[in-house]
């Protein structure tokens, strides 16, 4: 367990499962594993198939736990006033404007448009992994920034995932997801005084039944995860993702990386594949480190503290263009034709592959220097 709790470990994990699943699927018996892959499973009147049960039920808890830290991080954390969220705040907004800039000028023409939210994303786990591999001396306020910028980034995410992607809005089903995250907010309180094992099953069935309702409501349906861990009591919510953390990092995200890789690499030429995979593969990579960079460098003029040296940001920045999770999730969701979807994934992947790469060549560039400074 302490393996699955550590920054390391999880993110080799997950890169993993994401080079397993992209080989299965390109093997010869690789379309008999895809299609196992949409085998539906369920109960009468929620049946899905074994990938969406992953994307929608898996991943709903996973942002449970993002929640629950964002909950604190804008209570007690780094996130906890004006003066100490406005620089990653700023830096953040470059790493959303740019490469969606970037995404645009390379695809943003017909259908591949939609995919702009697609290269905005940070995954926090995998970029702090690789910062805890690499950057041994670096400065703790690296470390801060980061967390604090992907942090805004996974707000961004969640804003464009509930707004971008809600289709056929039912309003009784969505009132009814918010009476049943009320009444799991209302039993976290109760939970504090009387701990029983009845309060901890009544809130299990409200969570339950939030994402039953929310899915039915045409928003998607990790969003319940959001609003749960939001409003769930703070130090009930630490517990909670810490008892889950194990879960998350050595279950819940391999398998949600397997199956978003289980694409077939296309078999065309270079001028035959979708945009999409080249504005996410460029847009990720270099859109974030130019625009973390820049927008991370003019925000150290504004506000009051200790300023972070340009030569620091930059892996930071570098690291921002792991996409991977949430940018894998936002793939399925931009493009409703498949083959264009399998190509969006492979640019997350391959951009994300790059983003990884340039980190290890910059993070212990910078490490080293800081070592040598403090000898």
């Amino acid at each position: 367990m302490k393996l699955l709790r550590s920054e390391r470990f999880p993110a080799f994990l997950l890169l993993g499962a994401a080079a397993l699943g992209l080989i299965l699927a390109n093997l010869p018996f690789g379309e008999s594993v895809i299609h196992w892959s949409h085998t539906e499973i369920g109960v009468p009147g929620l049946e899905l198939s074994l990938s969406h049960w992953v994307a929608d039920f898996l991943l709903a808890i996973f942002f449970f736990g993002v929640a629950v830290e964002l909950q604190f991080e804008m209570t007690r954390g780094q996130l906890n006033s004006l003066s100490k969220a406005v620089r990653p705040a700023i830096a953040a907004a470059g790493g959303v404007i740019v490469p969606i800039i970037v995404f645009l000028l390379i695809a943003g023409r017909g259908d591949t448009a939609s995919g702009w939210p697609i290269p905005t994303a940070t995954d926090i786990a995998f970029a702090l992994g690789v910062l805890a591999m690499f950057g041994k001396g670096l400065p703790k306020g690296v470390r801060v920034f980061l967390l604090a910028l992907a942090i805004i980034d996974d707000i961004v995410g969640i804003v464009f995932i509930a707004v971008l992607f809600a289709t056929d809005l039912d309003f009784g089903m969505m009132l009814a997801g918010l009476a049943c995250v009320v009444a799991f907010a209302i039993l976290s309180r109760f939970r504090a005084r009387a701990n029983t094992a009845l309060v901890v099953s009544l809130m299990i069935v409200a969570a339950l039944a939030a994402w039953v309702f929310i899915f039915q409501s045409g928003i998607h349906a990790t969003i319940a995860g959001v609003m749960l861990g939001l409003v769930i009591r703070q130090d009930e919510g630490m517990r909670a993702r810490h008892a889950l953390e194990p879960w998350i990092n050595g279950l819940i995200l391999p398998i949600f990386a397997f199956f978003s890789a289980l694409v077939v690499i296309p078999q065309v030429a270079l001028d035959e594949i979708s945009p999409a995979l080249w504005g996410i593969l460029v847009a990720l990579p270099a859109g974030k480190l130019i625009g973390i960079s820049l927008f991370g460098w003019l925000a150290q003029f504004v506000g009051k503290g200790d300023r972070l040296p340009f030569a620091d940001i930059i892996p930071a920045a570098a690291l921002g263009g792991i996409g991977f999770t949430v940018s894998l999730l936002l793939s399925r969701l931009a493009y409703a034709d498949h083959v264009v979807a399998d190509e969006a994934v492979l640019g997350v992947l391959l951009g994300s592959l790059v983003s990884l790469i340039l980190s290890a060549i910059l993070v212990p560039l910078r490490a080293r220097h800081h070592r040598r400074l403090a000898a």
